[in-house]
């Protein structure tokens, strides 16, 4: 965010049977870019939008049984959308960095694709972290 705050959403996932903490994300509509897929659904999901991407690139989940690939993008100085809230069943948290680092540490964070994707963003030095 502007703030220098990272968005998370807790959301309630069947597949678990429980509220989890994930990164807004969601799927690339036939026809559009990693970058549009990822605007589009961080407004959806947060009603946040705006500030300067990157596209870090894709990583490939599962190749033993599975043929996607997630592209992974971070988005500096974003704000919240008037009159867009939130999707419905979605709460949006906002961290700081420490506190990401912390969850991820404690497994509150630990959605393994969305923990990548925060490892990638350090690498490529969209994000810094500081070890706990």
């Amino acid at each position: 965010t502007e703030e220098q705050r990272v968005l998370i959403v807790r959301q309630y996932r069947p597949a678990v049977e429980r509220d989890t903490l994930e990164l807004p994300s969601g799927l690339v509509d036939p026809g559009e870019t990693p970058e549009a897929a990822a605007r589009r659904e961080l407004l959806e999901e947060t009603g946040y939008q705006g500030g300067e991407w990157q596209v870090l690139g894709a990583m490939e989940p599962d190749t033993g049984r599975l043929a996607n690939r997630i592209w992974t993008c971070v988005a500096k100085g974003v704000r919240p959308a008037e009159n867009r809230p939130p999707e419905e069943g979605i709460e949006v948290l906002t961290w700081s960095l420490n506190e990401l680092a912390q969850a991820m540490t404690e497994g509150r964070f630990s959605m393994a694709l969305h923990v990548a994707a925060v490892m990638m963003a350090v690498l490529k030095g969209g994000l810094r972290l500081v070890p706990l």
